[in-house]
């Protein structure tokens, strides 16, 4: 089974439906994970994607906030929207792919979308870090707790909301005490990693030692000359799929598109067996 498989934080998807339709015509994605959907299931604009040939969708959306959702043209079977933390927020789906191809196991792939944590990185005076530290830890706990790490066939994309890497982030040192990139953020996501011995896709193709960024804030007029970006969104595979991903591209020319996300996509292509 070949597959390309994009992750975007759209900030957005009604507003920015026409950003996504260019992304789709230039990219040709097999699937699409979105997070930040920003609208409950009966608001997301279905027709519009199953024009642009994804005749197989799945959202867990939410009125006004968070929201994710993926769509597909191959077929997939719906696993879970799980509500990590309980707090009903909308941050997770999970599908089935591959059940429809003689000769290829399904794999589970999982759409997250992290909370951003607010801008106190102080978990006792900030209600949104704590909760950004208590959905990490859930995570952990979570894939921790599943059987089957040699064997499980899984991908988690998403916007993950930390930069873990000293050069996931334009400055190491001034970023420290910067949500996303704090060492309470790091620890914990790293936990998340090992729970299930996954792999970080993005630096497979990029060594750990050279910049790689996903997110600019709106706040930096010439984004690209001040270049301080972030790590923000992930692709990583269980062991069972190391290999798997034979490319991976950052979209950074999507940033300079009119009225865009403050994410770029991040696109992979699969070939499983």
């Amino acid at each position: 089974m070949r597959f390309r498989l994009a992750t975007w934080n759209i900030n957005s998807v009604r507003l920015r439906l026409d950003l996504v339709e260019r992304f789709v015509r230039d990219e040709h994605p097999d699937v699409l994970c979105l997070q930040e959907i920003k609208c409950d299931d009966g608001n997301f604009p279905l027709l519009a994607l199953q024009a642009l040939g994804f005749p197989h969708i799945a959202v867990s959306g939410q009125k006004g906030y968070h929201g994710v959702a993926t769509v597909s043209r191959l077929p997939f079977k719906l696993i879970e929207r799980r509500d990590i933390c309980g707090r009903g927020h909308a941050r997770h789906l999970s599908i089935a792919l591959g059940e429809e191809n003689r000769g290829t196991k399904s794999l589970i792939l999982h759409n997250v979308y992290v909370p951003a944590g607010g801008d106190l990185p102080d978990p006792t005076l900030n209600p949104k870090f704590r909760h950004k530290l208590d959905f990490l830890e859930a995570l952990d706990c979570w894939f921790g707790g599943m059987r089957g790490k040699r064997s499980n066939r899984m991908i988690m994309v998403g916007d993950l909301n930390v930069a873990p890497l000293p050069t996931d982030v334009w400055s190491h040192k001034q970023l420290l005490k910067v949500v996303s990139h704090t060492p309470a953020e790091v620890e914990r996501l790293e936990r998340v990693q090992a729970s299930h011995d996954w792999i970080d896709v993005m630096r497979r193709h990029v060594p750990p030692e050279e910049k790689l960024f996903t997110w600019w804030s709106y706040r930096n007029r010439d984004w690209r000359r001040s270049n301080r970006g972030r790590r923000l969104d992930h692709i990583w595979t269980t062991r069972a799929l190391d290999g798997a991903a034979m490319s991976m591209r950052v979209l950074d020319p999507v940033r300079d598109w009119p009225r865009t996300s403050d994410h770029v996509p991040v696109v992979a292509d699969f070939v499983v067996q």
